[in-house]
This record gives C-alpha cells, structure tokens and sequence, in this order.
C-alpha cells in the first residue's frame, strides 16, 4: 500500500467540483474495476488521493491523521466496491467514506461531537505546505478554532464547492440541516477572521 502523503507531497492541485466528463470517468473506472480490472482501481487511486488527503487534512488539520485516514478510506473503497451504485458519482462516494473515516477517528478519541484541539503550529514537514496553498495562515487558524461538523461544511462547500445535495449525501443529513449548519459555520467563521483582524 502505498504512503498517500508522500504521493501527495508534490501537488498544488486545484481541490474545485469534479466536472462532469472526470465524473464519467471515474464512473466508468470504478464499473470495470467492480468487473475484476484492478488497475481501474489504481486509477483512481491516482486520480484522488491528492484530493482526499488535501480534504482530510483542512478537517482535520494533522498530516498523520490525514494520511490514515486516506488509507483507510482507499482501502475500504476496494473492499467494498460491490456496494457502489454507478448511478451516483464515485468521487462522492468516497469522499463519503473519508470523511466517515474521520468522524470514526474522533469519536474514538472524544465522545462528544464537537472536536477541540490545538492546530499544529507547523506542518511535520516543509513539503507538506501544499495543503495550505488555497489558504491564508488567517482563514486555517480561524477554521481550526470551529467545531468538526461547521468545519466540515465549510470545507466541503467553499473549498470543494461541492453543491447542497452533495453535503447532505456525504455526510448522510437533510438538505436543509446542511444549510441551516452551513449558516452558523459561516457567521461563526466570520467572527473568528474579525477578531484575528481580517477584515477584507
């Protein structure tokens, strides 16, 4: 298996929507993967790794926590190929997984929802700078201030610009919770950046 962060190491890839022709493409791929091609499913390892580790690390903003969870994630998408429905897009799909995999992890460590901790103050590496490279030292530090669920939307929303209903299929809520979660997130993003002196 390989290591995902060290894969990643080298990407500033744009971490915006799937399109549509890559979403047939990696429907496609996982279809003749789920026909017994296993390089399909190396293609589309290579297609989203960078992604989901970018993804993870902004939620959970710890690389080591990211590259697990990244394993982790490819690891049960082969698992569990046969339960992919190939009428819904893959992408979202495993993204589902991911940030399943990342709910699971906290729980394990805290039993309440919302995850408090202290934001690394560096990354582990000087490499790993990439996965800040969509964002102002001010908007991580005033996202690593917020809860795990108004982080998470607010990822998934503004960085991936992923639509409503793909929140809501991800993270397996309404619609309308992911909007009304979405609104506090953001009114509580914006008192963070205005007492971190941001004021643009």
């Amino acid at each position: 298996m390989r290591c995902w962060a060290d894969a990643a190491e080298n990407s500033h890839q744009h971490l915006g929507p799937v399109n549509v022709y890559m979403a047939n493409v990696d429907t496609e791929l996982a279809i003749q993967f789920k026909m017994g091609d296993r390089k399909a499913f190396s293609m589309l390892v290579d297609l989203y790794q960078k992604p989901i580790f970018n993804t993870v690390y902004r939620i959970m903003h710890n690389p080591e926590d990211a590259a697990d969870i990244t394993q982790i994630a490819f690891v049960k998408a082969y698992e569990r190929i046969d339960s992919y429905d190939p009428s819904y897009r893959f992408f979202n799909w495993l993204y589902k997984i991911a940030v399943n995999e990342a709910i699971n992890m906290i729980n394990r460590r805290k039993r309440r929802q919302d995850f408090e901790y202290d934001p690394p103050k560096k990354l582990a590496t000087p490499d790993e700078d990439y996965a800040l490279t969509e964002m102002s030292s001010i908007l991580h530090s005033a996202l690593a201030t917020m809860t795990f669920d108004h982080r998470t939307v607010i990822v998934l929303k503004h960085l991936l610009l992923l639509s409503y209903s793909d929140i809501a299929g991800i993270l397996e809520i309404p619609e309308k919770t992911v909007k009304s979660r979405l609104f506090t997130a953001r009114h509580a993003l914006k008192q963070q950046l205005v007492q971190q002196g941001y004021s643009g």
